[in-house]
C-alpha cells in the first residue's frame, strides 16, 4: 500500500532566498526518507551543502511535491509565507504523531529597497547544513513509528492570499502531550528560519 499523502493550507492573519528553497525541498525528503514513510529505495543520492542527501524518485511522489515547492518557491520570495509544517500520521488512526515546524521571518524591506543583509553563500549553506544533519540525526531521539504513516503539508500564509483551488483549509493539527525539540536556525540575505520538531511521548 501506497503511503497516504494530502496539502492543507492553514490560513493566519500575520504574515521568504535560493537557499531557503532549498532547505524545503531538501528538508521534506530528509524527513520523508529518515522516518521511513517511503522505503529506502525510492530515494536517489545528490550532493548538496556538503552532505550526500536523499531525494525521492517515486514518480507519484515527484508529480505531488514538485507542483508544491515550486508554489512555496514563489510565496518565500514574496515573503507571503510564514510557517511550513510537515505533519506525520498513522494511516488507521489518523492521529498526529509528529510535526515538523520551520518558522520563516522575511526581511520585507530589504526585499523592497534592493539592500538584503551581506551573508555569503558558503555561511548560509554551512548553516543548511547543520539543519539537515540535525533532521538526519533524529532517528537517535525520535520514537519509532510503527505501522504505516502518511504525511501532510501545512503551509502558514498571508491570510488574503490567494491559493491554488487544489488546496484546503485546515487546523494546526497540534499533538496532545508532546514532546520538542529545537533544531538549528538559519539566516540568508533576506530570511531566517527556526526549526522545531514535536512528537508524541
Amino acid at each position: 500500500m501506497d503511503p497516504e499523502f494530502s496539502l492543507e493550507v492553514f490560513f493566519d492573519r500575520n504574515f521568504t532566498s535560493p537557499a531557503t528553497r532549498m532547505l524545503q525541498n531538501y528538508g521534506i525528503n530528509s524527513i520523508l526518507y529518515q522516518r521511513g514513510i517511503y522505503p529506502p529505495e525510492s530515494f536517489t543520492r545528490v550532493q548538496k551543502y556538503g552532505l550526500t542527501l536523499l531525494v525521492t524518485s517515486d514518480e507519484k511522489l515527484k508529480d505531488y511535491l514538485n507542483p508544491v515547492i515550486a508554489q512555496i518557491k514563489e510565496w518565500l520570495y514574496n515573503m507571503t509565507v510564514k510557517k511550513l509544517v510537515v505533519v506525520i500520521k498513522d494511516i488507521d488512526t489518523n492521529e498526529v504523531l509528529e510535526r515538523w515546524q520551520f518558522d520563516v521571518e522575511g526581511d520585507k524591506e530589504a526585499l523592497k529597497d534592493s539592500k538584503p543583509r551581506e551573508k555569503s553563500a558558503k555561511e548560509i549553506n554551512n548553516e543548511i547544513s547543520a539543519v539537515i544533519r540535525q533532521i538526519t540525526a533524529s532517528v537517535t531521539f525520535l520514537p519509532l513509528l510503527e505501522g504505516a504513516c502518511a504525511f501532510d503539508l501545512l503551509v502558514y500564509t498571508d491570510k488574503d492570499l490567494e491559493v491554488p483551488s487544489k488546496w484546503g483549509e485546515d487546523g494546526p493539527q497540534f499533538i496532545t502531550n508532546s514532546e520538542e525539540v529545537r533544531l538549528r536556525s538559519f539566516t540568508t540575505s533576506i530570511h531566517k528560519v527556526d526549526a522545531m520538531v514535536a512528537f508524541k511521548k
